[in-house]
């Protein structure tokens, strides 16, 4: 067959195309935009095209010739400087439908999530909805799968923020959180090739869980058991309620944290349903996430993950904070020092504009490394600019070598940590 697989680059879309490039299926990726990211799907075509953008017809119609049948696994969270809500979850796949049936495309399978169609709790949930009802009046053969908190050993979103909770010594209290019925990956994956069968059922809609309802505390309980950890202490719920807020500032920022006020509303209604009808249609049984852990014991390369998940978002965090300091410092307070040094050196004519050109870009790195999309080359210039700075002082003032405070000596760990922020920075 010929698929068009949307969202391929994603948690759940990369794991259906390697699935299904693997059963030998002639796969076409559809991905936000060409890079590395897109260059490991396994694809035979990809194409760049963004599912925000993408809201009407005429725009997916030259993608669908010869397609015999669409999986959409795309979707966002919450809205954000690069993410809309309603774009990528309501007007984008309504586009897609209606050119899927204009162009004879049948068999169309989208993911929505658990709960959406017994009312909006937040955007998310809203427009999530409103996508399945344009699909649903479409004169396709549509399966809607609705799958709970989706885990595997890619880590990724829900699965990576209960592993770096299991992680911290302490467990952020979830007072109002549902119960969740997590479900396994490679079962969602499974579920996709069942129904991509011409055999299959057509026009349902199917929530997509896990055997056992367990508490916030408890998937993150299997997790530390998984990990090594001991059992940890709840954390003062303000620590909790910090953490969302921090979440969205990132996502202001570009970034695409887990823990953000949607995600918050989200979880108060927890994410239970009723597998029975999936299980009955696919023949899928399935496993416990106590079961699905003990299967694949958790590697050094695990732990790793879950110690360094959260402590990302404060390297960046600290990091771009350190740079518009510097910043600030030298363009405010610290100018007159800074001219005062400078005066002491063969560049003293130079003196003001050489501080506040450095002020200023001091200030343009913190900058791009706080927006998402410039941080990798905001970090590769801090990591330049950092060693101009130590050849220009070693050249122009050698006496800053002997500074007790260490000015120059500094600037090997934080070289250090911008190598370790440039290791880390990817997402998936």
């Amino acid at each position: 067959m010929r698929i068009l697989i949307i969202g391929a680059t994603g948690f759940i879309g990369s794991a259906v195309a390697a699935r299904l490039k693997s059963d030998g299926h002639e796969l076409w990726a559809v991905t936000r935009r060409r890079g590395p990211l897109a260059d490991r799907v396994p694809a035979d075509r990809r194409i760049e095209l963004d599912m925000a953008r993408a809201t009407t017809p005429a725009a997916w119609a030259p993608h669908l010739e010869g397609v015999d049948a669409v999986v959409n696994c795309a979707g966002v969270l919450q809205d954000g400087a690069a993410d809309s809500t309603s774009a990528a979850n309501r007007d984008g796949p309504a586009a897609l439908f209606a050119a899927c049936e204009a162009a004879g495309v049948r068999r169309v399978i989208h993911f929505s999530a658990m709960g959406v169609d017994k009312g909006g709790l937040s955007t998310f949930s809203d427009t999530k909805r409103e996508g399945d009802a344009a699909l649903t009046a479409r004169d396709l053969d549509w399966v809607i799968l609705r799958p709970s908190v989706v885990v595997g050993r890619a880590a990724y979103g829900g699965g990576a923020l209960f592993r770096s909770l299991a992680a911290l010594p302490f467990l952020p209290r979830q007072d109002q959180a549902g119960d969740l019925q997590v479900v396994q990956l490679d079962e969602v994956v499974e579920t996709v090739r069942f129904f991509l069968d011409p055999a299959a059922p057509g026009r349902v809609a199917l929530e997509v869980a896990g055997p056992e309802r367990l508490s916030f505390e408890q998937v993150v309980g299997a997790y530390r058991r998984w990990l090594g950890y001991r059992p940890a202490r709840p954390a003062p719920a303000l620590f909790t309620g910090l953490m969302y807020r921090l979440g969205d500032v990132a996502g202001a920022l570009g970034w695409r944290p887990p823990i953000r006020s949607n995600a918050r509303r989200e979880m108060v209604r927890g994410a239970v349903g009723d597998n029975s009808a999936w299980t009955r249609i696919t023949g899928i049984q399935p496993r416990s996430l106590g079961q699905a852990l003990m299967a694949e014991p958790a590697s050094v390369q695990e732990r790793w993950f879950a110690n360094l998940y959260l402590i990302k978002a404060l390297v960046f965090l600290v990091f771009a904070g350190f740079w518009l300091a510097t910043a600030f410092i030298s363009l405010g307070p610290g100018y007159g020092l800074g001219l005062e040094i400078m005066a002491r050196t063969p560049a003293a004519p130079l003196a003001a504009p050489a501080v506040i050109l450095g002020g200023l870009a001091d200030l343009a790195i913190g900058l791009a490394i706080a927006w998402r999309r410039t941080t990798r080359l905001g970090l590769i210039a801090a990591l330049l600019l950092s060693f101009g700075y130590l050849v220009i002082g070693s050249v122009l003032e050698p006496v800053l070598w002997l500074e007790p405070l260490g000015p120059m000596t500094k600037i090997f760990p934080i070289a250090a940590l911008n190598l370790v922020a440039l290791a880390i920075l990817d997402d998936r």
